[in-house]
């Protein structure tokens, strides 16, 4: 059996890992893929990638770039989710702030430095025409962080992916005013570059096993009610989310780098940009 290390977050797009290692699928072609969940996200994985922590991460693209960027040895294998990562704009439901345009100049919860909660928030902010020098940050690390940050206002608002926070808006802690969807694919399949030199098969038959599952994933029996009792979601939201989201079993294309890595430069959260070569590895 070959051990394979690999992180992600505990959130609805990752449950086709968790059906093929509750299948045994992995174990069937000799892999122990042993997988942990991160809540606090892809600043969190970043820095388990450079730790030796994990071999493998499904993270955020623009949060994995940057970090390669900065000098994390890894590499992009492959695109996990095609679709735009839908990121609601929250704030305390009992707060004054009514519109987005509320919250220029307060101060954004985000999971950590260098995560998709952090870098979206300057997306965001170019969209709107605020200057992104001024953006303040309260680390909040997990969901669960930001709550108490938004209710006792050591933050004003929080940035996470819309379906996975509905279920606090549907409680009445969060109010959302507005939505952010990436400007490019939200999740891709990111190695260690010492683990992929020494085990490209391994690699290619993992991802082989992982596509032939997101490609037959909306097929499967009632599998909106499954996603809504695990996440605890609603069904419709689900069903939603499901016609919104597309996975991917293709290499993540020179001309999106460029794009993302263009923005990123622009919004000086990178101070230089990285070859194709750099951070995309064929497998």
């Amino acid at each position: 059996m070959k051990t394979i290390k690999i992180a992600g977050v505990p959130e609805h797009f990752n449950l086709p890992w968790h059906l093929c290692l509750e299948n045994g699928e992995f174990e069937e072609v000799g892999l122990d893929l042993q997988w942990t969940d991160v809540p606090e996200g892809t600043g969190k994985m970043c820095q388990m990638l450079r730790d030796g922590d994990t071999d493998v991460a499904v993270i955020l693209t623009e949060g994995i770039v940057k970090d390669i960027v900065a000098g994390n040895p890894s590499s992009i294998v492959q695109v996990y989710v095609e679709s735009p990562l839908i990121w609601g704009i929250h704030v305390a439901a009992h707060s004054n702030y009514k519109a987005l345009a509320d919250l220029e100049n307060t101060k954004a919860a985000i999971s950590r430095y260098g995560s998709g909660s952090h870098l979206m928030s300057f997306v965001n902010a170019q969209n709107q025409g605020w200057n992104t020098e001024q953006l303040q940050f309260e680390i909040v690390n997990t969901i669960d962080g930001a709550v108490e940050a938004l209710s006792e206002g050591s933050a004003d608002y929080f940035m996470w992916e819309r379906f996975m926070t509905q279920p606090l808006v549907d409680q009445g802690i969060f109010r959302r005013v507005a939505d952010c969807p990436t400007p490019w694919p939200c999740f891709v399949i990111a190695v260690r570059n010492e683990f992929l030199a020494n085990n490209k098969q391994t690699i290619a038959l993992l991802l082989e096993i992982i596509n032939n599952t997101t490609i037959e994933f909306k097929n499967i029996p009632s599998i909106d009610k499954t996603l809504a009792s695990k996440y605890h979601q609603k069904p419709e939201d689900i069903q939603q989310w499901l016609s919104l989201t597309k996975w991917s079993q293709k290499p993540l294309e020179e001309k999106v780098l460029n794009k993302i890595q263009n923005q990123l430069f622009d919004l000086n959260i990178i101070n230089k940009k990285g070859t194709f070569a750099e951070i995309v590895k064929a497998v």
